[in-house]
């Protein structure tokens, strides 16, 4: 038994009801999925506190530095905020200044890794030499501290309190954010 004439004909040719209908279906799909998507980010979906009762341990690490190593254990005692960077990632040259002023004013109170993950060290160098780094540079160009952090952007940060747990996430960089990551340090000092 065929169908009536014409009545696949047109919804194959892309123009009958049944397509603009799916058509439709989609672009409204897409709308909502975009709508959430940037009320998600609006709302600072980039940063994740931790409350008190459930707080993780941060993931070790060793690493080699410019001038040996650097471990997470060897900073115990001190906030620690790991910055996983990349010399291709754009907001990464905006947050290093920031990093530099926020050492300047926390001191000896905060140590600040910044974890660069370039596979190539030439690469990571080459951004250095024209951003100054804030405190200790480490390299993995494995991506092993990376995968143990569940790094999903670049740049991403980490607030890590005295006793070594996570105390914020951070993905992205927004000048317009960083009051909240301050915030999370001066809290895991006192």
């Amino acid at each position: 038994m065929n169908p009536a004439p014409g009545l696949f004909a047109s919804s194959c040719r892309g123009d009958g009801p049944a397509r603009r209908t799916a058509r439709s279906a989609r672009r409204l799909a897409l709308s909502v999925l975009a709508s959430l998507f940037l009320a998600g980010a609006a709302s600072g979906a980039g940063k994740t506190w931790h409350p008190a009762s459930s707080v993780p341990m941060a993931p070790g690490f060793t690493l080699p530095t410019a001038n040996g190593t650097v471990s997470l254990d060897s900073l115990r005692g001190r906030v620690v905020f790991v910055d996983y960077w990349a010399s291709w990632c754009v907001p990464c040259r905006a947050s290093f200044p920031w990093m530099v002023d926020l050492k300047k004013r926390f001191g000896d109170t905060l140590a600040i890794v910044a974890i660069n993950l370039d596979k190539s060290r030439a690469d990571a160098e080459s951004f250095l030499a024209d951003h100054q780094a804030a405190d200790i540079v480490a390299f993995d160009p494995t991506g092993h501290t990376a995968s143990a952090w569940k790094v999903k952007a670049m740049p991403t940060s980490y607030v890590v309190g005295r006793d070594g747990t996570l105390r914020l996430v951070h993905a992205g960089f927004d000048p317009k954010e960083t009051a909240e990551i301050e915030r999370a340090i001066a809290e895991s000092a006192r």
